[in-house]
């Protein structure tokens, strides 16, 4: 089977999905093969290198931090997965199976197989000596199911630019991007131009409230946009999209490049 695959880019809840399913299917397995089947998914590595560091390890446990999987093999040694805007994985048996854009196939000493498959070639692949040094080098903030409310109010002390980029800014929380900023701010009644400066105590704390209730819901329902509760708007992102709650019609525009829908009846709050 397959994980993951939608027609969204991968954010938080479907790395945490892929990490959940990482973690039920392909741990404590040894490695007995690993094929790179296309270089440009690596980022400062090599074919050659993974495969002698890998082949004949296991996978022990992995870490999320935002859209980031890392994969720990043994005490400094990790692997980082990056997901692009098409990547998930699957894990099979029957070669038939293998997904169409494998990337990277590990195979494993029980005859199944783990593919890291990513058709558009834009997610990253790298070996790692220290998860910590790759967050800093990445510039990411914190991951955004990890902060406390005290420091949600902390990053948006002072700024002045709009809610939807400060909540995709990587550097301020890691996880979260165009899709589900669209859904925390519809939950919210948050308009995606509102000014961050704007907001009183209570709007922040309801917020952040809504961020971790849509990441976590999302998380619970595999990250599937067919299975999301009845009031989400995600699944509505399309042409001709309608309000979850009374069937107004979405507004799309485009916030910092990034195409945005929003309710105009339930998105008021500037």
């Amino acid at each position: 089977m397959k994980i993951g695959e939608n027609k969204f880019m991968p954010e938080l809840p479907d790395v945490e999905v892929f990490k959940r399913y990482l973690d039920s299917t392909s741990l404590h397995k040894t490695i007995k093969k690993v094929e790179v089947k296309d270089k440009k998914i690596l980022e400062k590595t090599t074919a050659k290198k993974i495969k002698s560091k890998i082949e004949g390890k296991k996978f022990n446990d992995s870490k999320r931090h935002g859209k980031y999987l890392f994969i720990n093999l043994e005490k400094k040694l990790s692997l980082m997965l990056h997901f692009g805007m098409t990547g998930f994985l699957k894990y099979f048996k029957n070669m038939d199976d293998e997904s169409g854009h494998s990337r990277i196939l590990f195979t494993f000493d029980n005859g199944y197989y783990l593919s890291y498959d990513c058709q558009r070639l834009l997610g990253k692949v790298r070996l790692i000596e220290n998860i910590s040094d790759i967050i800093k080098e990445k510039n990411l903030g914190p991951d955004a199911l990890s902060i406390d409310i005290h420091f949600f109010k902390d990053i948006f002390e002072n700024k002045r630019g709009g809610i939807k980029s400060a909540l995709m800014n990587q550097k301020n929380i890691a996880g979260i991007g165009n899709i589900y900023s669209d859904e925390i701010l519809f939950q919210t009644g948050i308009h995606p131009k509102a000014k961050v400066n704007n907001f009183d105590e209570i709007l922040i704390k309801e917020l952040y409230t809504k961020m971790k209730n849509v990441l976590n819901t999302a998380i619970e329902k595999n990250a599937n946009p067919d299975n999301f509760p009845k009031n989400f708007v995600i699944p509505q992102r399309k042409k001709d999209g309608k309000c979850p709650i009374d069937g107004v019609a979405l507004k799309k525009i485009r916030v910092n490049g990034r195409e945005t829908y929003f309710c105009p009846k339930h998105q008021e709050k500037l």
